[in-house]
């Protein structure tokens, strides 16, 4: 197993291992189960349950291919929608600890989901075999996908995976400060906390400072700074994040 450095919007580079072929190769066929399961499904409600064949007779055979594509429709736009809803994971990737990442350590947006998915119709080619020459080749075992939209597939089943630096001890009476802070990402978080670890430890103020005015910019909030420093800021931040998604430990 690979891994790759995702350089962040601060400089500092986080390694994560990338998604074998394998489970890469076992998250698809789950996927693809699911979505024969919705074609059976939604078929046989279509013919048997609801008696609609009937609507078809007639019909000329691009007709009948439209109604076929209608019907099946969900199944194209699979990965693209829960991708784009799932911040880079679908079902199968989620059951195999998996999700997808910009290289650059920003998170992938719709429109790279969307190269991608556009993209996927080259991959799947002959039976998939491009897609898998790629993956062996790349050096992040990139499909054409992943390459066009400066992504990867990482693994969530390391030491240290994209959530577990967000954890932070919240005490049971503990009152949030910025509820804005739910516009954030389990991603931005990682990035927050990880650059703000860095810069105390050797008293980087310049970092601090910049990633205070980040923050501010990004939630639009003004801080008056005798009431709060910018390292009472961010810490405030993670504390509140944490608070609102849950992730305390």
């Amino acid at each position: 197993m690979s891994q790759i450095a995702i350089n962040t919007s601060q400089n500092v580079n986080i390694s994560f291992n990338t998604a074998s072929i394998g489970e890469r190769m076992l998250a698809f066929i789950i996927d693809l189960l699911i979505r024969v399961a919705y074609v059976v499904i939604i078929l046989y409600l279509f013919f048997s349950i609801f008696d609609l064949g009937y609507l078809m007779n007639g019909l000329d055979e691009w007709s009948v291919r439209a109604v076929y594509i209608v019907l099946t429709f969900p199944v194209y736009i699979y990965p693209l929608v829960l991708e784009s809803l799932m911040e880079g994971q679908t079902p199968g990737k989620k059951l195999m600890k998996m999700r997808v990442v910009k290289i650059d350590g920003y998170q992938a947006s719709f429109g790279d989901y969307m190269i991608r998915w556009v993209f996927r119709i080259v991959d799947v080619s002959f039976g998939g075999v491009i897609g898998l020459i790629s993956m062996v080749v790349s050096k992040n075992n990139q499909r054409l996908g992943d390459i066009a939209a400066g992504t990867a597939v990482i693994s969530l089943k390391n030491n240290i995976n994209i959530s577990h630096t967000i954890l932070e001890n919240i005490q049971d009476n503990y009152i949030p400060t910025f509820p804005q802070v739910i516009a954030l990402s389990d991603n931005d978080m990682r990035i927050i906390k990880d650059n703000y670890t860095k810069a105390l430890k050797v008293d980087d103020r310049q970092i601090i400072s910049r990633l205070s005015d980040k923050i501010k910019s990004i939630l639009k909030l003004e801080i008056d700074p005798t009431k709060m420093t910018e390292r009472q800021f961010i810490h405030v931040i993670i504390k509140d994040y944490n608070y609102y998604t849950g992730k305390d430990n």
